[in-house]
């Protein structure tokens, strides 16, 4: 499925994210983009041709990819208090749902297709997923968003901001990950946790 107007060099490098893990090594090597939070949305071409990529961005470039290899490009948003939203490219082995990000935290990227639902994936970022207070942050989750309906506004080589993307995941119903009642009960993430998270970040 390489017909999205990507170049022949552009073609040559997806060939070679032949599988989910190839393609999360990718953006594991990529630099991540230190411009404050929503201040650029790039494409898959954008990414390719920079070489870093945020969250939303290293989203958008593992759904493109998961795509080429014969998956839906999906996105499962992952939202926060105190905190910024994380956005997941999803993809699904044998009825197991599995993911592949870009994070500043180690442990926000991949995950092996071994989660019966998305639920059981979303919480599996939970202990995880905290702020610099050490505040564990994570709350909802979203329904996966096809990214076939952004295909008129070519996503996947524009070389306009994908602001529109974004935007609508900000739209759709979330579902609560925890009870509202256990949420004032929840410790600190340890500072072993906290460190190991941060190993290799970029401030």
């Amino acid at each position: 499925m390489l017909n999205h107007s990507f170049t022949r060099a552009e073609q040559a490098v997806f060939r070679r994210l032949s599988t989910p893990e190839k393609i999360q090594k990718f953006l594991d090597e990529l630099g991540y983009n230190k411009e404050r939070h929503g201040e650029t949305c790039r494409s898959p071409r954008r990414v390719l041709r920079d070489r870093v990529a945020q969250c939303m961005e290293g989203a958008l470039f593992g759904a493109a990819a998961l795509r080429i290899i014969g998956f839906p490009p999906l996105l499962l948003d992952l939202e926060a208090v105190r905190d910024d939203d994380h956005v997941l490219a999803i993809f699904r082995v044998r009825g197991c749902w599995g993911a592949v990000a870009k994070s500043n935290y180690s442990g926000l990227r991949y995950r092996e297709p071994v989660y019966r639902t998305l639920r059981e994936l979303a919480m599996s970022y939970f202990e995880h997923y905290y702020n610099p207070a050490r505040e564990k942050t994570l709350r909802n989750y979203s329904r996966p968003v096809n990214l076939q309906r952004f295909d008129p506004i070519c996503w996947m080589t524009a070389e306009e901001d994908l602001w529109a993307i974004p935007e609508y995941l900000t739209t759709i119903a979330h579902r609560p990950l925890i009870p509202s009642a256990l949420i004032p009960q929840l410790g600190r993430v340890d500072q072993r946790l906290y460190h190991a998270g941060r190993f290799g970040s970029v401030e």
